[in-house]
């Protein structure tokens, strides 16, 4: 059980990863970065579960979740609101956030 989730978690991160580098839409992006967050969740669940210290893992995966959520949220409203100025959400045409 030990291996199957560090496997599935690696590629999640992989998945994540690449999906974050070659994405030109903010969405797929934000998408990716979910991913991202959902491998670092199931390590630490994984890892918790083998050195017998569940509480600990749990924790750091509420705290995880929390921020994926903050994260995705404040994504979403930045994404929404430059799409809503620009008519378009790729990643390249957007300098707004420059300074």
């Amino acid at each position: 059980m030990f291996e199957q989730g560090l496997i599935l978690s690696a590629y999640l991160l992989c998945v994540g990863f690449f999906g974050l580098i070659t994405s030109r839409n903010m969405v797929r992006a934000l998408m990716s970065l979910e991913l991202i967050f959902n491998a670092i969740t199931l390590n630490f669940i994984t890892l918790s579960n083998l050195f017998d210290n569940r509480e600990t893992g749990e924790i750091f995966t509420l705290f995880v979740i929390a921020v994926a959520a903050a994260e995705a949220a404040t994504g979403l409203a930045i994404a929404l609101s430059i799409h809503r100025n620009r008519r378009s959400t790729r990643i390249d045409q957007s300098n707004l956030l420059k300074w």
